[in-house]
């Protein structure tokens, strides 16, 4: 686990060892820390409503209960090798470069994409890897200028893991500079759910 520890930064994991000394307070502040808080249902993203349209294969899913990811040396080492693949070979183009329209979300199997390509690339290659679909989310943030961006969370026993193509550390969702607006449910991935970001302003000023 040394190498989650030093990706996740000291604070979180403190804040980990903390909660398992048995303090009902420390476990509190835990709790807050390493898992967002989840709002009320919001509107899938249209780019996500266009992507199942057209790959209804990919959408067409049951509902299941949700489920965390249980963290093991072997499972952070296959997250931080799929991260780092799909960054290293998926060369960033916009949308309206690629397919000429404002907006389109799809798989990057031409080898280019943008940021909510390059998170459909990393769930489907961590579930064809055995990883529960429940646990790896499309979520949308907003960096510091206001701009809407794509990030993949994924839920584990030990928090919130963030996949992002605009850093190469896969860091944990408070560590991050992004401010959180929505995500896919755990249950239903058809189903996006609102997210609270407890974090001052000053916390998510952009490192980018």
């Amino acid at each position: 686990m040394q190498n989650y520890k030093k990706h996740v930064g000291a604070g979180v994991v403190a804040a980990v060892i903390l909660a398992a000394l048995g303090s009902p307070a420390a476990q509190a502040a835990n709790e807050r820390l390493i898992f967002i808080a989840l709002g009320a249902n919001s509107r899938a993203p249209i780019g996500w409503t266009e992507f199942c349209a057209e790959n209804r294969r990919e959408c067409n899913t049951q509902p299941m209960e949700a489920r965390d990811v249980v963290l093991t040396p072997t499972a952070w080492r296959d997250l931080v090798r799929i991260n780092r693949w799909v960054n290293t070979n998926i060369k960033p183009i916009t949308d309206m470069e690629h397919w000429g329209v404002v907006e389109r979300w799809n798989f990057p199997d031409d080898g280019y994409g943008d940021c909510e390509d390059y998170v459909l690339l990393k769930r489907r290659m961590l579930i064809k890897a055995g990883w529960p679909r429940q646990a790896l989310l499309v979520t949308v943030v907003r960096d510091n200028r206001g701009d809407g961006h794509a990030v993949l969370t994924v839920k584990t026993n030990k928090g919130e893991l963030v996949l992002d193509n605009q850093n190469e550390e896969i860091l944990h969702w408070s560590e991050t500079s992004y401010r959180f607006v929505k995500r896919q449910s755990q249950s239903d991935p058809n189903i996006w759910v609102s997210l609270g970001d407890p974090r001052p302003a000053a916390a998510t000023a952009t490192s980018r």
